[in-house]
């Protein structure tokens, strides 16, 4: 009975909403519908096609908003446009055959069914869209039949769009195919799957022991003898200049995309990927983990694993020639029957854009880092498939380049107030819209990037006798520990819990920096600006990428620090920040430990950064230390240590949004050797007998 007065009630209340609209509007909206789905699903597919590889080094949040929403609607509106046709070729098709204008119509289905293959440039917006790609497998089943239905509704009228139609549905069909298949290959659980090695049962014990025995038994004086398992040499030729690069980067991504998984990498990938950069420039090593972070994203956002195999290539060129000889036979053949103009308009648009993307699709295709790959390993060069024109492209780009700055000072100053903050916190996204305002941008340059590689280089080189994986277990302590007198002085900034280390050392950063560049402005070290870029990204990652760091109570320590600064600085009035800011901090005598007046409720580490600031001034006064050399290795340190403990799906994730610096950092690490999922030591004891 409830559930018959609640259909009654919904059926009333529809019908007096519909009531709301004029029949006028309804007669538009009816005649209309589907002509504004499909320009809506062509429009969508522009969208994506021209902003699905472009994320990949934009990392502004608009293009991520604007990618979304495309993604979102993009399957719903081709969808939705589908069963519209399949309703109206049911009611509108007669019994002696369908007009005219319903045959054109029902000729827009197959291209929706290319719709629904999406563009090359991308299959996943998010990893976890790879998950779902039996969802997609079961809309691909489903979709196919509504198509091939409307075919079949359509076949009693005329002989040629029918014929057309097979064409584009063809071409559609290919399209699906390859985006549920690049999803099925991206899902991590098929990914991990195709990363095992073959099984390794090892030596054969028991034939050995056998044979031992037996020589025993028959009297000899048996002893066993290790051999030592030489690693193969890498031999393979590769082409100079940027091909070699492409080549290495995509060898070594077949072996480090394990990482992505969580899973190890033997001790011979270990020694030759470290003898491999050891002997690198700087910007040579960055630049082939951005090669292979760029292969990396390919395999897990886009149709790569499908596109760029020969069946692969074979398939794009049946989809252009079945688009294209589409074309050219609508334009030889609609002039013939009378359709109505603008239903003749949007098929025209249909053809060409169809066409145009294929296009492009072969463009970005040409363009790629995996036919460098392949003309490389054929000893050939783009120059001999792409015509000039082609070749005067822009520098490529693998990434943004960028790395996200957050500074703690400057939001409790609030130097940028909010616009209609009354409006915000009613739709309750004041905290959300004040973290991004505050959030800019800074180019990696090439001296952070020398200063990260080489001090890895040295780290290697000091401690060649230990195990490499100590870095990753150390918060920064290792520069710390090199001077007894440093190391007694202010080793206490450097606890167990890793998120407030960087808060102290962000704002003790800061206040050296402001006060550095006020006070000497001529003599401020090279690696000054560096070590302040690192501690405002590593703020960043701190309150914006949590998940990037290892756990603890980051945002909680952010935000009570954030509480007492805001209530020192009100109540000490300073203009802005800067020297008037930092000098009335510094002021503040500290000579008590800020725990033993506050206790331990507020985690605010705000004077503790105080102490450490006044304590780096102090020691390098005395000239006992270098202090911009000191926090410069010291946050290096820090950013290494948050690299390798963050897991590799987070990395991937990352490389939708123009990259992280902690990623390339990560996969650096790894190719020298410093990480933890380098687990195994030694290879087989391939042993042998020894009679006498």
């Amino acid at each position: 009975m409830l559930f018959t007065a609640a259909t009654a009630l919904i059926y009333v209340e529809r019908r007096s909403l519909v009531k709301v609209f004029p029949d006028g509007v309804k007669k538009v909206w009816t005649e209309w519908e589907l002509r504004v789905l499909i320009l809506l699903s062509l429009t969508l597919q522009v969208v994506l096609i021209l902003l699905g590889n472009r994320r990949k080094y934009i990392p502004k949040t608009r293009i991520r908003v604007i990618l979304w929403c495309a993604y979102l609607l993009a399957d719903w509106t081709a969808t939705v446009a589908l069963g519209v046709i399949s309703k109206d070729a049911q009611q509108e098709c007669p019994k002696n055959g369908a007009n005219d204008n319903s045959e054109l119509m029902a000729f827009w289905a197959p291209f929706l069914l290319l719709h629904l293959g999406g563009p090359d440039t991308i299959t996943a917006y998010s990893l976890e869209d790879n998950e779902l790609w039996l969802r997609h497998f079961v809309g691909l089943m489903i979709q196919t039949g509504v198509a091939f239905y409307i075919f079949l509704m359509a076949l009693p009228g005329s002989t040629w769009l029918p014929i057309l139609s097979i064409a584009i549905f063809g071409a559609g069909l290919i399209k699906y195919c390859e985006r549920t298949w690049a999803l099925m290959s991206a899902n991590p659980e098929h990914l991990r799957d195709s990363m095992l090695t073959r099984p390794d049962p090892g030596p054969n014990y028991a034939k050995f022991m056998e044979e031992f025995t037996l020589k025993k038994a028959e009297g000899f004086h048996v002893e066993t003898d290790q051999v030592i398992e030489l690693p193969v040499p890498n031999d393979r030729p590769y082409p100079p200049g940027q091909g070699k690069l492409i080549c290495e980067a995509y060898d070594l991504f077949q072996t480090f995309k394990r990482l992505f998984m969580d899973l190890i990498l033997s001790f011979q990938d270990q020694d030759s990927s470290r003898a491999y950069f050891e002997n690198l420039l700087p910007k040579d090593a960055f630049h082939v983990v951005e090669v292979e972070l760029g292969f990396a994203y390919d395999v897990l956002y886009t149709k790569a694993p499908m596109v760029y195999t020969i069946g692969g290539c074979i398939l794009r060129l049946v989809s252009f020639f079945s688009t294209f000889i589409a074309l050219v036979a609508f334009v030889l053949l609609s002039g013939k029957h009378a359709y109505h103009k603008v239903d003749l308009v949007i098929t025209y648009l249909l053809l060409v854009v169809a066409v145009l993307l294929e296009i492009y699709a072969f463009y970005v295709m040409l363009v790629s880092d995996w036919t460098d790959h392949w003309l490389s390993k054929h000893d050939r060069t783009r120059d001999s498939l792409i015509s000039p024109c082609l070749r005067q492209r822009k520098t490529k780009q693998w990434w943004s380049n960028l790395m996200a700055q957050y500074n703690l000072l400057s939001v409790c100053f609030e130097e940028k107030p909010a616009v209609c903050y009354k409006i915000q916190r009613i739709l309750q996204i004041d905290g959300f819209r004040e973290k991004h305002r505050y959030k800019t941008y800074s180019k990696v340059s090439p001296k952070l990037k020398d200063l990260i590689f080489k001090h890895f280089k040295q780290f290697i080189v000091k401690n060649s006798n230990y195990d490499h994986r100590a870095l990753c277990t150390h918060k920064g302590s290792f520069a710390l520990r090199e001077n007894e007198d440093v190391f007694r002085k202010i080793s206490w900034s450097i606890s167990e819990e890793f998120d407030k280390n960087v808060l102290i050392w962000h704002i003790a950063t800061d206040l050296c920096y402001h006060l550095d560049v006020h006070d000497n402005p001529g003599a401020v070290p090279s690696n000054c600006r560096e070590s302040k870029n690192i501690s405002d990204y590593m703020l960043y990652l701190l309150v914006m990428c949590p998940y990037m760091l290892p756990i603890g109570i980051g945002l909680i320590r952010f935000r009570d620090t954030c509480a007492e600064a805001k209530e020192f600085f009100k109540e000490r009035s300073p203009t802005k920040v800067g020297v008037d800011a930092c000098r009335k901090l510094l002021d503040v005598n500290t000579e008590v430990p800020p725990e033993k007046v506050k206790g331990d409720r507020s985690k605010s580490v705000l004077f503790h950064a105080c102490l450490l600031a006044k304590e780096l001034r102090k020691l390098e006064k005395e000239k006992r230390l270098d202090k911009w050399e000191l926090i410069n290795r010291e946050w290096v340190e820090m950013l290494a240590y948050a690299a390798t403990h963050c897991r590799g799906n987070h990395h991937a994730q990352q490389l939708r949004k123009g990259g992280e610096l902690l990623t390339h950092v990560w996969l650096l690490m790894a190719h020298l050797g410093i990480t933890e999922q380098f687990q195994i030591s030694q290879g087989h004891a391939r042993a042998k007998l020894i009679v006498k």
